[in-house]
C-alpha cells in the first residue's frame, strides 16, 4: 500500500519539468492521476504512458488552465472519468521576465492569468468536490521568489506571492470542510529551463546556496508527497521553501 493508495490526483502543467516529476511521484505512491497541459502532444502521451507503468489510472487533458470555463469543463471530465479528486496540485506556470520600466502590459497580464488566475480556476472548481467528500488536499506551487522579491520578475513574483496568500486564504475558509491548502516555494531547481544557463551563472548562484548545489525535480515531488498525503494530516496554511537553505 502506498501512502496515495485509492485517492485521485489532480496537477496541473505536468507534461514535463517538476509537474511531471509530482505526477509520478504519486503515481508511484498508487494515486490515480488526472494532469493537465495547454495540449497533450508527445511529450504529454509519454508522461501519461510513464503514469500508467505503475499501474494506475493514468489521463492527460488539453485545457488552458488559465481559462474558467475550460477549468470547470475540465474538471467535471476529470470526476466523470476517475471519480473523485482528493488531491490538487496547482502548478501550470510561466515566465516573461523584464524590468518594471520595460515590461509590456501582455506580459504583466499573461504570467498573472496563467499562474494567479488558474489557480483561482481550479480551487474554484474542486473545493465543492472535496467539500463532498469532506476532505482534500491542495497544493499551490509558488517560488521562493514569491516571499523574498527578485529584480527583473516583478510579474513572476506577484503572481507566485499571490499563490502563498490564496493557499493561505483557502486553508482558513476550507478548513472546517477537512480540506487542507498549502504552498510550495522551490528555489534555483534543476530542470531544462535552467541547464540552458551558462556555467558560470550556475556556479554563482550554487555559491548562494548553503547546500552548494541546486535542487531537482524530485526534491520538490517529495515535498508534494508529503502535503499530498496523511502524514501532513495537521498541515494547513504553511509555505514550504524548497531551496537548500538559499533563504532562511
Amino acid at each position: 500500500m502506498g501512502l496515495l493508495t485509492g485517492k485521485t490526483a489532480l496537477v496541473t502543467g505536468a507534461a514535463r519539468g517538476i509537474g511531471k516529476a509530482i505526477a509520478l511521484k504519486f503515481a508511484a505512491e498508487g494515486a490515480n492521476v488526472a494532469f493537465t497541459d495547454l495540449v497533450i502532444d508527445e511529450n504529454g502521451q509519454a508522461t501519461e504512458a510513464e503514469i500508467a507503468a505503475f499501474g494506475v489510472k493514468a489521463k492527460g487533458y488539453a485545457s488552458n488552465a488559465a481559462d474558467f470555463a475550460q477549468t470547470e469543463e475540465v474538471v467535471k471530465q476529470v470526476k466523470e472519468d476517475f471519480g473523485s479528486i482528493d488531491i490538487l496540485v496547482n502548478n501550470a506556470g510561466i515566465t516573461k521576465d523584464g524590468l518594471m520600466l520595460r515590461m509590456t502590459e501582455a506580459q504583466w497580464d499573461a504570467v498573472i492569468a496563467v499562474n494567479l488566475k488558474s489557480a483561482f480556476n481550479f480551487i474554484h472548481a474542486c473545493t465543492p468536490i472535496m467539500m463532498r467528500q469532506k476532505g482534500g488536499s491542495i497544493i499551490n506551487m509558488a517560488s521562493v521568489v514569491g516571499v523574498h522579491g527578485n529584480a527583473g520578475q516583478c510579474n513572476y513574483s506577484a503572481s507566485k506571492a499571490g499563490m502563498i496568500a490564496l493557499a493561505k486564504s483557502i486553508a482558513q475558509e476550507m478548513g472546517a470542510k477537512g480540506i487542507r491548502a498549502n504552498a510550495i516555494a522551490p528555489g534555483f531547481i534543476e530542470t531544462a529551463m535552467t541547464a540552458a544557463l551558462p556555467d558560470d551563472v550556475r556556479a554563482e548562484w550554487c555559491k548562494k546556496i548553503p547546500l552548494r548545489r541546486g535542487g531537482t525535480p524530485e526534491d520538490v515531488a517529495n515535498v508534494a508527497l508529503f502535503l499530498a498525503s496523511d502524514l501532513s494530516s495537521y498541515v494547513s496554511g504553511q509555505v514550504i521553501q524548497i531551496d537548500g537553505g538559499m533563504n532562511m
